[in-house]
This record gives structure tokens, sequence and C-alpha cells, in this order.
């Protein structure tokens, strides 16, 4: 199974790159999805997974096939073969 991550701003400058392919033996939830980028990309550690809370940072927007997770089941979203998952960090201004 393959899922596509795009990564968006400056999570691309993060990354080195603007997508990468991960190929994984069975379906996986976004959480678990997060967990497996991270360990391929550590750079990204600090920008994905909040430190205290050891979870996805919720300042990260994803969209899976074009559709933010709020509206399936967040981060208990389950991704199958040919999913694309859109990373695009949130900016906050003052």
């Amino acid at each position: 199974m393959v899922v596509t991550v795009r990564f968006i701003g400056s999570l691309r400058a993060s990354a080195g790159k603007s997508r990468f392919a991960l190929e994984l033996e069975k379906a996986v939830s976004l959480r678990e999805l997060v967990t497996k980028i991270v360990q391929e990309q550590p750079k990204l550690k600090r920008v994905l997974i909040d430190p205290e809370l050891d979870d996805p940072r919720t300042n990260v927007l994803m969209l899976v096939n074009g559709k933010e997770i709020s509206v399936l089941k967040g981060l208990d979203t389950k991704l199958k073969d040919g999913d694309e998952l859109t990373l695009i960090p949130v900016v906050h201004g003052g």
C-alpha cells in the first residue's frame, strides 16, 4: 500500500522536498502515519509532534484527499492505498 505525503509552505523546506511516497504494509490511521513520516523525515518531528503531549500538533492543517481531517475521523482516519495526505502549516499573526 502506498500513501503520498505533500508538504506545503515552510513544511516543504523542513522536509527538503514537496512530496514523497510512503510504502506501508497495512492500512494505518493518520496518527500512525504521522509517526512514520517523522521516522522517515526526523527534521519534521519538531513541527509535527507536540513535545509535551507526544501527539501530532494542532497547528498543522491536514487534508486527506483534499478533505480536512475534522470532517473525517480526525487523527483516527484510516488511510488506504493511493490516498494523499497534504500537510499545511498554520500561520498565526498579530
